[in-house]
């Protein structure tokens, strides 16, 4: 085989490979976009079990979405599993100008789906598992009239992933995971530029990255279970286009030019403690943390001669890194049914100085309760979460446009059925 030929066939095995992961991921793509508004732009909320719970779920991570909240988890199921999910959020933020100016964005209710399959071994203590999911994710429209529109008006993030993983029980106490993450994103950036009304910069572009999850459960009592997932940091490098509208020829605005852009995915870890003081009683405790401090700032570049209408924009992040503190409690009901709450405290992880509107990142408190059934065949459950700031003063924003009070109310439900062949 020669140099060209053997180039040929390994594009062609590229092409192969990424037709494959958009099939799988085809039906993340098709509920775009994602609705995120707290923990700075990550999508904790992968399960209705696990939400409902707090997302206090590590320890536990007793069905299939284990894959996103502790992969070591799968090995606790037996045979073949298939669990199918769908997040439906209304996110809800208001801002207060200090003159009183008001703004309010889009809280129409989105959804997302998440799927899950596990293969457990019956004469080896492997676990084979497949997750498709979107644990990052960004939607959110302040409209034409926001007193802000120059920093931000609308932003669009998908980043999904295929999640292969393998988990091996060491000893019966013990099991230990690893997987591949397999990540595209989409991303879309609106701002207004301040020449006319209702005119827009806007930034469009999509990329891949991988990276990898991994897991760890210890049950050394009956009574007692410890888990620890961690997933590593992915940077996605973003190729697309800006424009102006209106379009040129109307000066100072300009054609469609090529642009890239890369923005960094933090790596983040949770580590949680369960406690079943009897068999129809769970209480969990997870601590979740996110290296938001990697996060510094993403530049819009145009390509060799191609530059953007502003040059090279700047959009400054500056994140600081943030704990979500889980807390959740499960109660048997008999013959399968069981009942579920939780609470999240979510820390701020965007500080005064470089908030920007599009992410309008707070203090959160979350409560959530659930209920579902464990059947031979069928698993199902449904999860709600409701998220609260009464309001986040900001007033040093390096933009004074920024400056102003942000009120936020997430409503949300998630539902999943498991299928056991």
């Amino acid at each position: 085989m020669n140099i060209s030929t053997r180039s040929l066939a390994q594009n062609q095995a590229r092409i192969r490979a990424r037709v494959w992961t958009i099939g799988l991921l085809f039906p993340v793509l098709v509920f775009f976009p994602i609705v995120l508004q707290a923990v700075g732009f990550r999508l904790p909320n992968q399960d209705p079990e696990g939400i409902a719970r707090g997302n206090a779920f590590a320890a536990t991570a007793d069905n299939p979405s284990a894959i996103y909240y502790n992969p070591a988890g799968i090995t606790q199921l037996e045979g073949q599993q298939f669990r199918a999910g769908i997040y439906l959020i209304s996110a809800d933020s208001e801002y207060t100008s200090p003159s009183g100016v008001k703004a309010e964005t889009d809280a129409s209710f989105q959804a997302v789906p998440q799927m899950y399959y596990v293969n457990s071994l019956k004469n080896l203590p492997l676990s084979f598992g497949l997750g498709v999911y979107a644990p990052y994710g960004l939607a959110l429209d302040w409209g034409t009239h926001a007193p802000f529109r120059t920093l931000a008006e609308k932003g669009e993030l998908l980043y999904a992933t295929v999640n292969p993983v393998v988990a091996w029980r060491v000893f019966p106490t013990l099991s230990l995971a690893v997987g591949p993450t397999i990540n595209y994103s989409q991303v879309e950036f609106k701002r207004g530029i301040g020449f006319v009304a209702n005119d827009l910069f806007i930034v469009k572009g999509d990329g891949w990255d991988y990276g990898f999850n991994a897991g760890l459960l210890w049950k050394p009592h009956r009574m007692w279970s410890f888990g620890l997932n961690y997933r590593y940091a992915t940077e996605i490098d973003y190729s697309g286009h800006s424009e102006t509208s209106p379009a040129a020829p109307f000066p100072p605005y300009y054609p469609s030019t090529r642009t890239q852009a890369s923005l960094r995915f933090p790596q983040f870890v949770a580590a949680g403690i369960s406690f079943r003081p009897t068999e129809n009683w769970n209480l969990e405790f997870d601590l979740d943390w996110t290296d938001w401090d990697s996060l510094n700032k993403t530049v819009f570049r145009g390509t060799p001669f191609h530059g953007t209408p502003f040059g090279d924009p700047v959009f400054v992040w500056n994140y600081t890194s943030s704990f979500m503190y889980n807390f959740g409690i499960t109660r048997q009901l008999g013959k399968g049914y069981f009942a579920t709450v939780g609470y999240i405290y979510s820390e701020n992880s965007s500080p005064d100085k470089d908030f920007n509107p599009i992410v309008p990142d707070s203090d959160l408190h979350l409560g959530s309760l659930g209920f579902g059934h464990h059947g031979q065949r069928w698993d199902w459950a449904v999860g709600y979460t409701l998220a609260y700031n009464s309001g986040r003063d900001v007033k040093s924003d390096i933009n004074p446009l920024a400056n102003g009070t942000y009120r936020t109310l997430n409503n949300a439900v998630n539902l999943a059925v498991t299928y056991k062949f």
